[in-house]
Protein backbone atom coordinates (compact mmCIF):
# COMPACT_ATOMS: atom_id res chain seq x y z
CA UNK A 1 0.00 0.00 0.00
CA UNK A 2 1.43 3.38 -0.98
CA UNK A 3 1.16 6.51 1.10
CA UNK A 4 -1.36 7.86 -1.43
CA UNK A 5 -3.57 4.79 -0.85
CA UNK A 6 -3.65 5.53 2.88
CA UNK A 7 -4.65 9.16 2.43
CA UNK A 8 -8.32 9.94 2.79
CA UNK A 9 -10.28 11.84 0.18
CA UNK A 10 -9.88 15.18 1.94
CA UNK A 11 -6.12 14.80 2.26
CA UNK A 12 -5.78 13.66 -1.34
CA UNK A 13 -7.74 16.65 -2.58
CA UNK A 14 -6.15 19.30 -0.38
CA UNK A 15 -2.70 17.66 -0.21
CA UNK A 16 -2.56 17.52 -3.99
CA UNK A 17 -3.50 21.19 -3.99
CA UNK A 18 -0.55 21.84 -1.64
CA UNK A 19 1.74 20.13 -4.15
CA UNK A 20 0.34 22.23 -7.01
CA UNK A 21 0.69 25.45 -5.02
CA UNK A 22 4.24 24.57 -3.92
CA UNK A 23 5.23 24.03 -7.57
CA UNK A 24 3.73 27.38 -8.58
CA UNK A 25 5.50 29.13 -5.69
CA UNK A 26 8.81 27.52 -6.69
CA UNK A 27 8.43 29.04 -10.16
CA UNK A 28 7.11 32.40 -8.94
CA UNK A 29 10.47 34.16 -8.54
CA UNK A 30 11.15 33.78 -12.27
CA UNK A 31 7.64 33.52 -13.69
CA UNK A 32 5.15 36.26 -12.76
CA UNK A 33 2.26 34.27 -14.24
CA UNK A 34 3.06 31.41 -11.85
CA UNK A 35 2.76 33.85 -8.92
CA UNK A 36 -0.60 35.08 -10.20
CA UNK A 37 -1.86 31.47 -10.28
CA UNK A 38 -0.26 30.72 -6.90
CA UNK A 39 -1.91 33.76 -5.33
CA UNK A 40 -5.37 32.92 -6.69
CA UNK A 41 -4.91 29.26 -5.76
CA UNK A 42 -3.76 29.96 -2.21
CA UNK A 43 -6.67 32.32 -1.59
CA UNK A 44 -9.08 29.63 -2.84
CA UNK A 45 -7.34 26.96 -0.73
CA UNK A 46 -7.57 29.11 2.42
CA UNK A 47 -11.24 29.76 1.63
CA UNK A 48 -11.89 26.03 1.25
CA UNK A 49 -10.48 25.38 4.69
CA UNK A 50 -12.00 28.42 6.44
CA UNK A 51 -15.47 28.34 4.87
CA UNK A 52 -16.04 24.62 4.28
CA UNK A 53 -13.69 22.26 6.12
CA UNK A 54 -13.25 23.88 9.54
CA UNK A 55 -16.97 24.72 9.94
CA UNK A 56 -17.93 21.14 8.99
CA UNK A 57 -15.57 19.72 11.58
CA UNK A 58 -16.82 22.17 14.18
CA UNK A 59 -20.38 20.96 13.51
CA UNK A 60 -19.20 17.34 13.76
CA UNK A 61 -17.65 18.16 17.15
CA UNK A 62 -20.91 19.61 18.49
CA UNK A 63 -19.79 23.21 18.05
CA UNK A 64 -16.30 22.70 19.46
CA UNK A 65 -13.53 23.73 17.03
CA UNK A 66 -10.70 21.39 16.15
CA UNK A 67 -7.78 22.06 18.55
CA UNK A 68 -5.51 23.04 15.64
CA UNK A 69 -8.08 25.43 14.14
CA UNK A 70 -6.70 28.51 15.90
CA UNK A 71 -3.16 27.73 14.64
CA UNK A 72 -4.49 27.27 11.10
CA UNK A 73 -6.37 30.56 11.25
CA UNK A 74 -3.31 32.46 12.44
CA UNK A 75 -1.27 30.98 9.59
CA UNK A 76 -4.04 31.75 7.10
CA UNK A 77 -4.06 35.37 8.25
CA UNK A 78 -0.28 35.61 7.92
CA UNK A 79 -0.31 33.99 4.48
CA UNK A 80 -3.15 36.16 3.20
CA UNK A 81 -1.38 39.30 4.42
CA UNK A 82 1.74 38.30 2.48
CA UNK A 83 -0.34 38.19 -0.71
CA UNK A 84 -1.30 41.87 -0.50
CA UNK A 85 2.02 43.56 -1.42
CA UNK A 86 3.93 42.90 -4.61
CA UNK A 87 6.04 39.80 -3.96
CA UNK A 88 9.66 40.39 -3.10
CA UNK A 89 12.29 37.69 -2.53
CA UNK A 90 11.74 38.05 1.23
CA UNK A 91 7.96 37.68 0.87
CA UNK A 92 8.41 34.60 -1.33
CA UNK A 93 10.75 33.07 1.28
CA UNK A 94 8.22 33.89 4.04
CA UNK A 95 5.44 32.20 2.05
CA UNK A 96 7.58 29.10 1.52
CA UNK A 97 8.67 29.00 5.17
CA UNK A 98 5.19 29.40 6.63
CA UNK A 99 3.64 26.93 4.17
CA UNK A 100 6.25 24.27 4.98
CA UNK A 101 5.16 24.09 8.62
CA UNK A 102 1.51 24.76 7.89
CA UNK A 103 1.21 21.99 5.32
CA UNK A 104 2.99 19.54 7.63
CA UNK A 105 0.40 20.29 10.33
CA UNK A 106 -2.42 19.49 7.91
CA UNK A 107 -1.07 16.38 6.15
CA UNK A 108 -0.19 12.88 7.34
CA UNK A 109 -1.93 10.31 9.51
CA UNK A 110 -1.90 12.62 12.55
CA UNK A 111 -2.64 15.77 10.56
CA UNK A 112 -5.66 18.01 10.47
CA UNK A 113 -6.98 16.50 7.23
CA UNK A 114 -6.97 12.97 8.67
CA UNK A 115 -8.76 14.24 11.78
CA UNK A 116 -11.33 15.97 9.60
CA UNK A 117 -11.82 12.79 7.61
CA UNK A 118 -12.52 10.82 10.80
CA UNK A 119 -14.78 13.45 12.37
CA UNK A 120 -16.85 14.21 9.28
CA UNK A 121 -17.03 10.62 8.04
CA UNK A 122 -20.82 10.73 7.69
CA UNK A 123 -20.74 13.71 5.35
CA UNK A 124 -17.54 13.04 3.38
CA UNK A 125 -19.28 12.93 -0.01
CA UNK A 126 -21.00 16.27 0.54
CA UNK A 127 -17.88 17.80 2.05
CA UNK A 128 -15.56 16.67 -0.74
CA UNK A 129 -18.03 17.91 -3.36
CA UNK A 130 -18.18 21.31 -1.64
CA UNK A 131 -14.38 21.47 -1.57
CA UNK A 132 -14.11 20.46 -5.23
CA UNK A 133 -16.60 23.10 -6.33
CA UNK A 134 -15.36 25.92 -4.11
CA UNK A 135 -15.26 29.15 -6.08
CA UNK A 136 -12.17 31.16 -6.80
CA UNK A 137 -11.56 34.05 -4.46
CA UNK A 138 -11.10 37.36 -6.25
CA UNK A 139 -7.60 38.76 -5.85
CA UNK A 140 -7.37 42.51 -5.58
CA UNK A 141 -4.43 44.35 -7.12
CA UNK A 142 -1.28 44.44 -5.01
CA UNK A 143 -0.96 47.33 -2.60
CA UNK A 144 2.51 48.54 -1.72
CA UNK A 145 2.64 50.98 1.16
CA UNK A 146 4.11 51.27 4.61
CA UNK A 147 0.62 50.81 6.07
CA UNK A 148 0.26 47.46 4.25
CA UNK A 149 3.72 46.29 5.29
CA UNK A 150 3.05 47.22 8.92
CA UNK A 151 -0.26 45.32 8.81
CA UNK A 152 1.55 42.35 7.25
CA UNK A 153 4.19 42.40 9.99
CA UNK A 154 1.44 42.48 12.65
CA UNK A 155 -0.41 39.52 11.04
CA UNK A 156 2.83 37.56 10.95
CA UNK A 157 3.64 38.49 14.56
CA UNK A 158 0.20 37.27 15.73
CA UNK A 159 1.06 33.92 14.10
CA UNK A 160 4.52 33.84 15.69
CA UNK A 161 6.61 34.90 12.66
CA UNK A 162 8.89 37.83 11.95
CA UNK A 163 9.02 38.92 8.32
CA UNK A 164 12.64 39.99 8.56
CA UNK A 165 13.61 36.46 9.64
CA UNK A 166 13.02 35.52 6.00
CA UNK A 167 15.74 37.83 4.63
CA UNK A 168 18.65 36.31 2.72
Amino acid sequence: MTRDDRRGRIERLLGDDHTRLDALLARAAHDPSAYVEFRKGLLRHIGMEEKILLPAVRRARGGEPLPAASRLRLDHGALASLLVPTPTPMILRALRGILAGHNALEEGPDGVYAACERLAAGEIDVLVRALETAPEVPASPHVDSEIVMNATRRALARAGYVLEDFRD
